[in-house]
């Protein structure tokens, strides 16, 4: 990997398509060729870096603030938070990558080969756990809302505190592990077959409880109402819609990514498909904007969240002075 080579993202089967053999890599420089033969679109890695530091704070704020409000202690917010955890991986690796980038192009690092293989397999782990554990928890937080709706007064006792946290360890378990072996495996086409298949999966599942939700929502309302729970119903929607737009914001933004790697599968050589391939720097950058609007729709939608929010930040304001 030369020194404006970014390989963010890639799980390195981008190298073993273009020609591992050549060792090509994606290049953010304005006329620097992939072996399409198409310039990859310059994306100024100040720009990378600075998204990066953004959503990082962002999201660390969010999980400081879920532990920090007691009132936000709640298997919903707990999932929400391990949401920031896995955008925080994107930011981390996004941050890193990038600061290394830039001291080795200013000559202020100097790295090896095995150094730089090291450093990939990690931000290639990382970026894998994320994704993997985030559309986990997206199903996860769908699944929350479904029992809160339809079996709303046996919701604590069918997702209790300790169900919730053995859940978010078997993801985080499952997402590490899943990503290692990809890494492992990554000259394997099959690799990007299982990622595109459970983004898919996912969103059919998302989407089926979503249209149940939403179809006999009204219904089941007006049983609620006549016990005395319209409060928690309102409430529970309002998670579920929340839910419905963290979902759509996170198709517009990893969607193009992943017809990447759809057309990677199906027309590698195709013309058409290697124009595409050269905007590829343009959907990192819209990966890395999902990790940034996430925290925004989190304390949009959420009075108590942005409450603590507000007073963490005007409480370090005020110590700052």
């Amino acid at each position: 990997m030369n020194d404006s080579s970014r390989h963010h993202f890639s799980m390195k089967h981008m190298d073993y398509l273009y020609n591992i053999d050549n060792n090509i890599t994606l290049n953010a420089s304005l006329g620097d060729m992939n072996a399409t033969g198409i310039a990859q679109i310059m994306i100024p890695q100040e720009l990378f870096l600075m998204l990066g530091l953004i959503s990082l704070v962002e999201n660390i704020l969010v999980v400081v603030a879920i532990i920090k409000n007691r009132n936000l202690h709640s298997p919903m917010y707990y999932f929400i938070c391990c949401l920031a955890v896995s955008d925080m991986l994107v930011s981390v690796s996004n941050v890193v990558e990038t600061l290394f980038m830039l001291l080795t192009e200013h000559g202020l690092l100097l790295v090896t080969a095995k150094m730089l293989q090291h450093l990939d397999n990690v931000i290639d782990i990382m970026i894998c756990s994320s994704v993997v554990s985030s559309l986990s928890f997206l199903c996860t937080i769908a699944a929350d809302r479904y029992i809160t709706i339809f079996y709303a007064l046996r919701y604590h006792s069918i997702m209790t505190t300790q169900r919730a946290v053995a859940i978010i360890a078997v993801v985080w378990l499952t997402s590490i592990t899943s990503s290692s072996l990809f890494i492992v495996y990554h000259t394997d086409n099959a690799v990007i077959a299982c990622l595109v298949t459970f983004f898919g999966v996912t969103l059919v599942f998302t989407a089926v409880l979503y249209l149940h939700m939403f179809i006999l929502a009204h219904v089941h309302s007006r049983r609620i109402m006549a016990l005395h729970k319209s409060r928690r119903q309102a409430t529970s929607m309002k998670g579920a819609i929340t839910l419905t737009i963290l979902l759509g914001v996170f198709v517009i933004c990893w969607g193009p990514f992943f017809l990447h790697l759809i057309l990677i599968l199906t027309c590698p050589t195709n013309p058409y498909c290697k124009c595409y391939f050269s905007h590829f720097n343009l959907f990192l950058i819209l990966i890395i904007c999902n990790s940034l609007i996430d925290p925004l729709i989190y304390a949009y939608r959420s009075q108590e969240l942005r409450k603590t929010l507000k007073e963490m930040i005007f409480c370090s304001w005020f110590f700052a002075m």
